[in-house]
């Protein structure tokens, strides 16, 4: 089985592959660009904004030089704003280093590079004989091999990377690049990711078309649902926001979110998370708009009741607060849930 597995899958790729525009190019910038939006993000959501960055910023030297406002403010809606900085911080990196590396230990120190994404990187770029193992290589593996060992145990982990070098017959040499372009691993390593993403799903899997079925161990054993196994760590908390905007005069009052929360660095209105509403809002007469609005994140639910406040005059505000034209707010970036409350605004 695994002497015929990479050819089976390439084979597969060739016919069914999707047509990605990242995949049409060899520049280590575009690819790395790609590989940090994908983070969390389905691919159709991901190409608008990977467009709209290379438009923006078609070298690495350009986005080095931009702003962070800018940079995160062009990420606006894709969330977890931390690859945003990482992406800028890395850019700046790679630049001061003289151009983009091309080892895998080189590329693994950039900022906010993983493991996955390195190799991702080091396959697409530069032909690196390497297995980016992804969710899709997990559940693929997982399954073909009847492996019930969590993905996200220490011993899963080193499994799976057997399991991946196996069936991607490594360590070798690096192999001659394919005809069109792509480098040999890149197609492996993108044939795998389309497979587990067209064919082998978390649900409902396409097992009657699998090119592995007679193989599937999963398959034969009835166990396609139930794999890959992970584990559970994290709790999810409940926390509690209430957004005050207040409008005065044409302007409103805004500041940045600090370090060592979420959404760091982004701008939001007044922000109340205590129990209770300090009397000086009070005073102001807020105006409910939305209550109990429910934003999810990966470890937390944030339940947010939404305020307006039409003042005559400026209130003393807490340090750190700016005035702002409203019609200027779009030039901040701000985080998904403070988008809704903006379009909750009735006009003025």
């Amino acid at each position: 089985m695994v002497s015929r597995f990479l050819p089976r899958l390439l084979a597969w790729y060739a016919a069914n592959g999707r047509d990605l525009p990242w995949r049409h190019t060899r520049d280590p910038y575009a690819i790395w660009l790609s590989e940090i939006i994908l983070q969390q993000t389905r691919v159709a959501q991901g190409m608008d904004y990977w467009r709209r960055f290379m438009e923006v910023y078609p070298t690495v030297e350009s986005l080095a030089k931009a702003s962070e406002d800018d940079v995160l403010r062009l990420w606006q809606g894709l969330g977890y704003y931390s690859r945003a900085r990482h992406l800028h911080a890395a850019a700046r990196q790679i630049v001061a280093e003289g151009g983009f590396p091309n080892t895998l230990q080189e590329i693994r120190r950039l900022k906010g590079v993983g493991d996955y994404t390195a190799a991702a990187i080091g396959a697409f770029a530069f032909g690196l004989p390497v297995m980016a193992i992804d969710g899709n290589a997990y559940r693929v593996l997982a399954r073909l091999n009847g492996v019930a060992t969590p993905i996200n145990s220490t011993e899963g982990k080193r499994e799976f990377v057997l399991l991946a070098d196996e069936a991607f017959g490594l360590p070798c040499d690096r192999p001659d690049d394919r005809p069109d372009g792509e480098t040999y691993f890149g197609a492996a390593n993108s044939a795998m990711m389309d497979f587990g993403s067209l064919v082998c799903t978390p649900k409902s899997p396409g097992c009657v078309a699998c090119p592995f079925a007679e193989d599937c161990v999963a398959l034969r054993t009835r166990q396609v649902e139930r794999l890959p196994v992970k584990l559970r760590k994290q709790k999810v908390t409940a926390r509690y926001f209430r957004y005050c905007y207040i409008r005065c005069n044409g302007q409103t009052a805004i500041h940045q979110r600090g370090t060592g929360d979420i959404w760091q660095g982004l701008w939001e209105p007044v922000l109340v998370a205590e129990d209770r509403v300090p009397s000086w809002i009070e005073a102001l007469r807020p105006r409910l708009l939305c209550a109990g609005v429910r934003h999810v994140l990966t470890h937390q639910i944030i339940h947010a009741d939404f305020f307006l406040v039409d003042a005559d005059s400026r209130p003393a505000l807490p340090e750190g607060y700016r005035w702002i034209d409203e019609a200027d707010i779009s030039r901040y970036a701000v985080p998904r849930l403070v988008e809704r409350l903006l379009a909750s605004l009735p006009d003025k």
